[in-house]
């Protein structure tokens, strides 16, 4: 029997909550901040996808526009702006086909997956047994894959593992299946990494061909690559310590397949009209810098080229980050980062101070809009992923992509249970009518709140005071060094007369 969508309606009221207390910049941007100008900015990300073949990837036209568009209005507004330039390799699809008996199954290439013969390969299927690590150590496949196409369930590790693993064993070709509801459209990160031709299906298509051990299938998966370059947009404000640097960031770049305007334009337009409302000489404490990545969408590439081109010092000046990815899903969940861990899923606590990033967006959602926040685990997917790696503490927002809502969900969000948070995640019907423009003015508004809290004061994250106490500290710092200087000065007299006498 199939099973039904279970539509709850149009979202409930959001339960009434008490206003919370915060900094008074917090309050002035979350009161600046305008939903229906954050979705001005999706207008134009759409026009200008429409204007350059219906898609905004990175190193596209559609992405340089887009870029521009964000990069001329902070200009605008006096920010000092940086376009970064970095290499990376582009892929397209050329083919993606899988046949098992004769009948045709949908699947997705993986990007920088290596490409098949024209035709594809045909190999008997070698069913890789399910645990929580399927497919992740060489003893998955002590049943004999070599020659034969091997099919993964999703979880527990990396595709680009997955896939490695499968090839060392021998196997000529992977498919991996969804561990949920829904196809897979994954990365393997790097053109590096692609041992063997790998592709996705969804978790219904894969419990079915796990019952066919043995059978003859055909993959063909074939994609055009090339080296090229793209860029990411880096804004700061011209006030607040450079030290203690507050950072937010979204990915601009869309996948090639279409517009991209809930992912990630959601996130980018929130981005740019907090950025606009804060201004380049805002009164801050904390200097305010905004990253707008390209090239996320091929494994990352941008943000992580970005933190790489930091010194350890440079990392030391940034005292968070914040990112905003998909923050505007159609069939929306309310989710935050789970920086402390406190779910008990998946990779575990972001560096220190990841719990309290989550509890300012939390805390502002649950009691100042009245809307129940969930977790939701760092799995790598987005562009906090280099930064956690350098020790920066991260949170976010997300409201969900080719994930499932859940019937309790739908009960206290609305929208429709067992359907997907984004049912256009990564498809050309990601355009402007893909969007839930109550999240996105929700979600634009915590943004703005955090941004606000955390460029007044950073001390609950590394102890780093604002306000009074941070000029005190800082004149003191100053009056340190004045004396260091005087005294050093002293002492170099001394030596100069010693040495002419």
């Amino acid at each position: 029997m199939a099973t039904a969508a279970l539509t709850v309606g149009m979202a409930p009221a959001a339960t009434a909550a008490p206003s919370i207390d915060g900094p008074a910049l917090a309050k002035q941007l979350v009161n600046k901040v305008d939903g229906a100008n954050v979705n001005r900015h999706l207008i134009a990300l759409q026009r200008i996808s429409d204007a350059n073949g219906g898609r905004r990837a990175a190193s596209t036209e559609g992405h340089k526009k887009s870029a521009e568009y964000v990069a001329t209005k902070l200009e605008q507004a006096g920010f000092a702006v940086t376009r970064q330039e970095f290499p990376f390799t582009y892929a397209e699809t050329v083919a993606e086909k899988l046949t098992v008996a004769g009948a045709d199954v949908p699947i997705i290439i993986m990007s920088y997956s290596p490409s098949t013969p024209a035709g594809g390969i045909t190999a008997p299927l070698a069913v890789v047994p399910v645990d929580d690590t399927s497919g992740c150590e060489a003893a998955d496949y002590a049943g004999g894959v070599t020659g034969k196409i091997a099919l993964i369930q999703r979880g527990g590790c990396s595709f680009a593992q997955k896939q490695a693993t499968a090839a060392a064993a021998g196997a000529v070709g992977a498919i991996i299946y969804n561990n949920v509801p829904g196809p897979v459209n994954g990365t393997l990160s790097d053109p590096a990494a692609g041992k063997i031709p790998t592709g996705g299906i969804t978790q219904a298509d894969g419990q079915a061909l796990a019952t066919k051990a043995g059978a003859s299938v055909t993959l063909d998966l074939r994609a055009f690559q090339e080296a090229r370059t793209s860029y990411n947009v880096i804004a700061e404000t011209k006030t607040g310590r450079k030290d203690n640097v507050v950072m937010l960031g979204s990915h601009l770049d869309s996948v090639i397949e279409g517009p991209g305007i809930n992912d990630n334009g959601s996130g980018s337009a929130a981005l740019l009209e907090t950025a606009l409302q804060l201004g380049s000489k805002a009164k801050v404490n904390n200097a305010v810098r905004f990253g707008w990545w390209s090239a996320e969408e091929f494994g990352l590439v941008g943000s992580t080229y970005y933190v790489n081109s930091l010194t350890f010092e440079q990392q030391l000046d940034i005292a968070l980050y914040y990112n905003y990815d998909m923050i505007a899903s159609p069939n929306t969940g309310y989710f935050a980062y789970d920086g402390d861990d406190s779910d008990g899923v998946g990779a575990g606590a972001g560096p220190y101070g990841s719990g309290e990033l989550e509890k300012t967006l939390v805390d502002y959602l649950q009691n100042g809009k009245g809307v129940p926040v969930e977790g939701t685990d760092f799995t790598g997917r987005s562009d906090y992923g280099q930064f956690i790696a350098v020790g920066i503490p991260a949170g976010g927002l997300f409201t969900g992509a080719e994930g499932v809502k859940t019937a309790a969900q739908a009960a206290k969000w609305g929208g429709s249970a067992n359907v997907p948070y984004d049912k256009c995640y990564h498809q050309k019907c990601d355009n402007l009518g893909n969007i839930d423009r109550v999240a996105l003015d929700r979600n634009s508004d915590a943004v703005a709140w955090a941004l606000g809290v955390y460029a007044t004061s950073t001390e609950n994250i590394n102890g780093v005071p604002g306000g009074k106490a941070a000029k005190a500290k800082s004149l003191r710092a100053a009056e340190r060094s004045k004396q260091r200087s005087l005294t050093a000065s002293v002492h170099a007299d001394d030596h100069h007369g010693a040495v002419a006498a």
